[in-house]
Formats: structure tokens, C-alpha cells, sequence
């Protein structure tokens, strides 16, 4: 079992990077394998709504979307994190979720169903539980199990030396990664178990206006 842990800041070795490492050490105690995906520096364009993911199986904008997505697969659950730009989650962010879960969910099987997922965001004071909404509600969309903790999963600071005197934040990020080690045991053992996964429905895509 491994988990992907998405660094969408564009700092490689910033704050969301402290608390994505702190995630990565815990999991390693739990025996569960873990990678950090950077997203990098580069602008990272944002969906074009042009629908052609649904017959190329991918975007037409190849950048680290079509790589973060092609390694999806091998992953049993996930981890995003982000800085925290004006009570939200960063641009590039943004639309790198954006496409990643738009053109996945052309895929099939599809990436991201039913694993476990969990937003983390970094902070100098505020705007986190706001930016935490806004990540989390692509899980659901994709019927992702929300992994929580303590608190809100947050650290705070300007650097990563702050972040780490931030004590609860990073008791949060440890206490995150043993819940989601804890859910991905329960997956394992149901499914040698032969507990099935839930039955799979086409979307029915209902407008309000007719």
C-alpha cells in the first residue's frame, strides 16, 4: 500500500512540504509506502472545457496533469496539500485539481475512486478552513473517504522552521497519517475479506432548467 502526497506549492522545500514530510515519516512507521508529487514552478493552465479528455482518455494540455495522472493508478490513497492564498488554495492548484478530476474521471479504471483522500494547508494566520472546504470538495465528487484528524488539518508559519514549532500542526499531520494508515488496513483486510466495493453508477447528469 502506498499513498501520493501532492505538493502544490511552488515552493519545493516550503511550509506545505514540512507538513507533507511529517505525513510521509508517520506512514513510513505504519509500513505504508508514500511518494511526494511536486507540482512545480511552471504555470499550470486551467481547464479549457473543450471535453476532448473524454475521448483521448486524457488532457490536451500535456503538463504534470497527464503525469500526475498516470501514476494515480498505482496509488492507494492521496494527500493534497496547499499554501494558503487569500482564504484558498494556490492558482496553480487549482487548476491542476481541476483537470486532474475532470479527466479522470474518462478513465477507467477510474484513479481516485473509493481511496481514501485527505487536504492539508499551510498558513502564516488564516484563510485555512476555507481553503480546506474548497480541496476537500473534490473527494466527494469522486467518491473519495475523507481522512480527518484531530483538528482541521493545518500547520502554521511563514517558513519551514516556524512550521515546525507549530506543535499541534504537526500532531495533526501524524494523527492524519496514522487515520489514513488505519483506513487503508481496513480496505486491505475487507477486501481479503471479499467484502466487494460498492455497486458503480453511470452519473446521472440532471440540469435544473429543462
Amino acid at each position: 500500500m502506498k499513498v501520493l502526497l501532492v505538493n502544490g506549492s511552488p515552493n519545493k522545500n516550503g511550509c506545505t512540504f514540512t507538513a507533507l514530510s511529517e505525513i510521509r515519516k508517520t506512514l513510513t512507521g505504519e509500513n505504508i509506502g508514500s511518494d511526494i508529487f511536486w507540482i512545480g514552478k511552471k504555470p499550470t493552465g486551467g481547464c479549457m472545457a473543450c471535453f476532448q479528455c473524454g475521448k483521448n482518455g486524457k488532457c490536451v494540455i500535456d503538463d504534470k496533469v497527464n503525469e500526475f495522472t498516470a501514476l494515480a493508478k498505482e496509488y492507494d490513497g492521496f494527500v493534497f496539500g496547499s499554501p494558503v492564498y487569500y482564504a484558498g488554495m494556490n492558482g496553480s492548484l487549482k487548476s491542476f485539481m481541476d483537470r486532474v478530476f475532470f479527466s479522470a474521471s474518462t478513465r477507467s479504471p477510474h484513479p481516485f475512486r473509493l481511496k481514501p483522500a485527505a487536504a492539508i494547508v499551510s498558513a502564516r494566520r488564516g484563510g485555512t478552513t476555507s481553503a480546506l472546504d474548497q480541496i476537500n470538495k473534490y473527494f466527494m465528487q469522486q467518491q473519495m473517504p475523507i481522512v480527518s484528524s484531530q483538528y482541521w488539518n493545518m500547520v502554521h508559519g511563514s517558513t519551514p522552521e516556524q512550521v515546525i514549532k507549530d506543535e499541534e500542526g504537526l500532531q495533526t499531520m501524524r494523527i492524519l497519517a496514522r487515520n489514513m494508515a488505519w483506513l487503508l488496513k481496513l480496505r486491505e483486510a475487507g477486501e481479503k475479506a471479499g467484502i466487494t466495493p460498492p455497486e458503480f453508477e453511470e452519473r446521472n447528469a440532471t440540469n435544473f432548467i429543462r
